[in-house]
C-alpha cells in the first residue's frame, strides 16, 4: 500500500483550495495527471522579477516595476470602447493606470481616491504619458508582504492564468511531507544534493535566471530521484522476470536448417551474431527478455522466424504481435511461406477475424496444431488459449506498454520474450525504456540494398515534384506521398491527406489511392493490396505507412511539410523505398523559411542513412519526449529529468539500482524502506508489487 505520508500528494487536484471542476480540468491538462503531486513535477520555465521599485520619474517603459503611488482621481470611460483610467502620482511625477472593460464599483474599491497603493506590472509609453495597463498586483502598503517580488513562470494552457497556476502549485508545495532519505550519503555529498523536501521547494522558488538551469544542484537532485525510480523499477521487473521460472527451448537445428535452405540470400554478420544471442537465451533455463534493434529492412523478421523454428524444435508454440493490422498481415506474408517450407503451420489472428474462421484458429492454437501465430492486440484476449506458448515476439514495442508485454508472456509458462523495433533508439533511451532487457543490434544493411537519394525542396517547387512523380508513373514505378502531421489528431491529419488526394486524382485519375488512420481495417487492407499488386501507382497517406509497410516496386517517397516530422520518423518513411533492386528517391518538401532545427534535421538525413546516428541526433535536437513522433506508451515520460542535460546521472542511477538490489533485493533495510517511498512517490507502484509477489 502507498505510504500514508504520500496521501496528501495523491489527493485529486480539486482538493486544493479554490479549484473547481473547470480549473481542475485545465490544471490536469498542464500537469499531465490528476493528482496534487503532478503539479509538483511541472517546474518553472522562467521568472518575473518585481524587485525593481523606482519612483515614477525614474521608471522606464518596457520594464516591470513595483511602485508606491497616491491615487489622485478616476476617469470613467465615456463609451464601452474606451478604457477606464486612474491617475496616480508620487513626489516625483504622475502616471496612468488603464483598464479595459473595467467595472467602476470594483476599481473605486480597489483604488480609493486619496489613498496610497502599491502597483506592480509592465510599464509602457502612451502618447508621451507613462502608463500601466491592467497592473498584475494592486495592494495596500500594509499588505506588501503578500506581493510576490519574484514570481515563477509556469507552462499554461488556454483559460489557465499564471495566478491560478501559481496558487495551485503553492497549495501543492504546502502539502509536501518530510520523507526519509533514499539517497546514498556519499553520493548526496559528492553532488551537493539537498534533502528532497528542500530541493522541490527550491526548484519552485527561483531567485535569479540561473536557478532555472537543469544543472542547478536542486534540479539535478530531482532529476536523479526520477531516474533512480525508473532504473530501480526496471531492475526489479527484470529480477522478477528472471526469477519466475523459465524453461529451456533447445532445438536440434532441423527446422531452422530447412528455413535457411529456402532463403535466397545469406544472413549478414550481425544477423548471425544476434541469432546466436537469442538462441542461447532460448536454451537457457532463465526467461529471456531481449530487445532486438535493427534499422528499417535490416532483416529482423527472418531472425525472429529462425528463433521461432528453434522453439518449434523444442515442441513449443510461438506468437508474434504487431501494432497494426497492416503490419501483422505483412509479417504473416513473410513468415507463412518460410514456415510452410519447413513443415510448420502458421496462422494469423486480428480483431477482424470473426465467426468460423476465428473459431478454427482458436481450436488449432489450443490443440497445438498451429506452431506460429501472428496477430495484433487480439492475441491478448481472454478466450485465446495456447497448447504450449514458449516464445513471444513483440514488434514495434514502443506502441505497446510494459503491461501488454507481460500480458502476452502470461499466456504460457516461462515464456521467452523478444521485442523488436525498427526505430533505432539512442543508448540513453534504451536504458530508460528497456533497462529491463538485454539488447541486440543488427547494424548492417542486407547485401544489394542501395542507398536512397534524399532531396529537399521548398513547397513553391511543388510543380517539379509532380513532374518527377509523372515520370515515375510513366515508367510503371510506384510512389508514396505522405501528408503532413497537422497535429496529434487523426481527423485533421486525414483531412490534409484527403485534400492532397483530390489534387493528385485530378492529375492522375484512378492511379491514385488514399489511406489514413480513420479508415476501417478492411478498407485499409483493400487499398494496400491494390497498391502492392500495382493496380494503383500513387498512395497518398498519413503516417499510417511509417512502420513496416513493404512494397518492393515503390521507389519514390514524397514527404510533404517535412519540417513537421521528427528525424527518426523521416528516416522511417525514407526506409519504405528502395527495397527492391533499384535505388530509391526521397523528396522532402518543406515550407520556407526553415527554422534552425528543421534545417539541421534535413541536413543530417542528406548526410547519412545510419539509423543509430540519426536517432542520437534526433534526441539531441528534440529531446526525449517527442523522439518517436508522439507520446508513446512504452517510453517513460520524464517530468524533471532531461535525458540530454542529465545523461551522466542516468548511468549513475543504473549502477546505483543494480547495487541496491544486489545488497538488499527485498528492500528491507532502512534505505530499502525509503526507496519503497521513492517508488510510490513516482507512481511505480507496480515495481513494489513485484517485491511482495516474490
Amino acid at each position: 500500500m502507498r505510504p500514508e505520508a504520500l496521501f496528501p500528494l495523491y489527493s485529486p487536484v480539486r482538493s486544493l483550495a479554490g479549484i473547481g471542476p473547470r480549473l481542475e480540468e485545465l490544471l490536469i491538462r498542464v500537469a499531465g495527471g490528476d493528482h496534487v503531486v503532478d503539479l509538483l513535477w511541472v517546474l518553472p520555465t522562467g521568472l518575473i522579477d518585481r524587485r525593481h521599485q523606482p519612483q515614477i520619474a525614474h521608471a522606464r517603459p518596457g520594464e516591470i516595476a513595483t511602485i508606491k503611488v497616491h491615487v489622485d482621481d478616476h476617469i470613467p470611460a465615456r463609451t464601452r470602447r474606451l478604457p477606464y483610467r486612474v491617475r496616480v502620482s508620487d513626489e516625483t511625477g504622475g502616471m496612468v493606470l488603464t483598464f479595459f472593460n473595467g467595472r467602476e464599483d470594483f476599481l473605486r474599491k480597489t483604488l480609493p481616491e486619496g489613498e496610497t497603493r502599491i502597483v506592480s506590472g509592465t510599464l509602457e509609453d502612451y502618447q508621451g504619458v507613462l502608463q500601466m495597463t491592467h497592473p498584475d498586483f494592486i495592494v495596500a502598503p500594509e499588505d506588501m508582504a503578500t506581493l510576490p517580488l519574484v514570481e515563477p513562470v509556469y507552462p499554461l494552457t488556454t483559460g489557465l492564468t499564471s495566478k491560478v497556476m501559481g496558487k495551485a502549485t503553492r497549495g501543492a508545495l504546502a502539502r509536501v511531507p518530510e520523507l526519509p532519505e533514499w539517497l546514498d550519503a556519499a553520493l548526496k555529498n559528492l553532488h551537493h544534493f539537498a534533502a528532497w523536501h528542500d530541493a522541490i521547494a527550491a526548484a519552485h522558488k527561483p531567485d535569479v535566471e540561473k536557478d532555472l538551469s537543469p544543472q542547478t544542484p536542486h534540479r539535478r537532485r530531482l532529476a536523479y530521484d526520477e531516474m533512480l525510480a525508473n532504473q530501480l523499477a526496471l531492475a526489479m521487473m527484470r529480477a522478477h522476470m528472471r526469477k519466475s521460472s523459465g524453461r529451456s527451448l533447445k532445438g536440434d537445428g532441423t527446422i531452422a536448417g530447412r528455413i535457411r535452405a529456402g532463403l535466397p540470400y545469406e544472413l549478414t554478420g550481425t544477423q548471425e551474431i544476434t541469432l546466436g544471442e537469442i538462441g542461447r537465451d532460448l536454451e537457457s533455463p532463465e526467461r529471456m527478455l531481449r530487445l532486438l534493434q535493427g534499422d528499417v529492412g535490416a532483416g529482423k523478421t527472418v531472425v525472429a522466424v529462425l528463433a521461432m523454428a528453434q522453439a518449434a524444435e523444442a515442441g513449443a508454440q510461438s506468437a508474434m504481435m504487431a501494432p497494426t493490422e497492416i503490419l501483422a498481415r505483412q509479417h504473416f506474408a513473410t513468415i507463412a511461406p518460410l514456415a510452410e517450407a519447413a513443415g510448420l503451420k502458421a496462422a494469423i489472428l486480428t480483431g477482424r477475424d470473426k465467426g468460423a474462421t476465428r473459431a478454427a484458429v482458436l481450436d488449432d492454437l489450443k490443440s497445438g496444431a498451429i506452431q506460429i501465430i501472428v496477430g495484433t492486440h487480439a492475441l491478448f484476449q481472454d478466450d485465446i488459449e495456447f497448447a504450449d506458448l514458449g516464445f513471444a515476439v513483440i514488434d514495434e514495442q514502443h506502441r505497446f506498454g510494459v503491461h501488454q508485454r507481460l500480458a502476452l508472456g502470461a499466456k504460457g509458462k516461462g515464456v521467452d520474450v523478444l521485442v523488436m523495433t525498427a526505430t533505432p533508439i539512442p543508448r540513453t533511451l534504451t536504458l530508460t525504456a528497456y533497462g529491463d532487457m538485454d539488447v541486440s543490434r543488427i547494424t548492417e544493411k542486407p547485401p544489394g540494398r542501395k542507398p536512397v537519394k534524399t532531396v529537399a525542396l521548398p513547397l513553391t517547387r511543388l510543380g517539379d515534384v509532380v513532374d518527377a512523380v509523372r515520370r515515375e508513373v510513366g515508367r510503371d514505378g510506384q510512389i508514396y506521398w505522405v501528408c503532413p502531421l497537422v497535429e496529434e489528431s487523426e481527423l485533421i491529419d486525414a483531412a490534409a491527406a484527403e485534400e492532397r488526394f483530390a489534387f493528385l486524382e485530378d492529375l492522375f485519375g484512378k492511379k491514385v489511392a488514399l489511406i489514413h488512420g480513420r479508415m476501417k481495417g478492411v478498407e485499409k487492407d483493400r487499398v494496400m493490396a491494390a497498391f502492392k499488386a500495382g493496380e494503383t501507382r500513387i498512395l497518398v497517406s498519413t503516417t499510417v505507412i511509417e512502420v513496416g509497410v513493404d512494397v518492393a516496386a515503390a521507389n519514390v517517397m514524397v514527404v510533404e511539410h517535412a519540417e513537421r516530422f521528427g528525424l527518426a520518423q523521416l528516416h522511417q518513411l525514407r526506409g519504405r523505398v528502395g527495397r527492391g533492386t533499384e535505388s530509391g528517391s526521397c523528396l522532402l518538401i518543406y515550407q520556407a523559411p526553415l527554422g534552425e532545427t528543421a534545417k539541421a534535421r534535413i541536413e543530417i538525413l542528406r548526410e547519412t542513412d545510419d539509423g543509430f546516428r540519426i536517432a542520437e541526433e534526433d534526441l539531441r535536437l528534440r529531446g526525449a519526449g517527442d523522439l518517436l513522433g508522439t507520446k508513446q506508451a512504452g517510453l517513460p515520460r520524464f517530468r524533471m529529468a532531461d535525458l540530454e542535460a542529465h545523461a551522466d546521472l542516468l548511468e549513475i542511477a543504473r549502477d546505483d539500482a543494480a547495487l541496491i538490489l544486489h545488497q538488499d533485493p527485498d528492500l528491507k533495510s532502512p534505505r530499502g524502506e525509503a526507496l519503497r517511498v521513492l517508488l510510490y512517490l513516482f507512481g511505480r507502484d507496480e515495481a513494489v508489487r513485484y517485491l511482495k509477489s516474490g
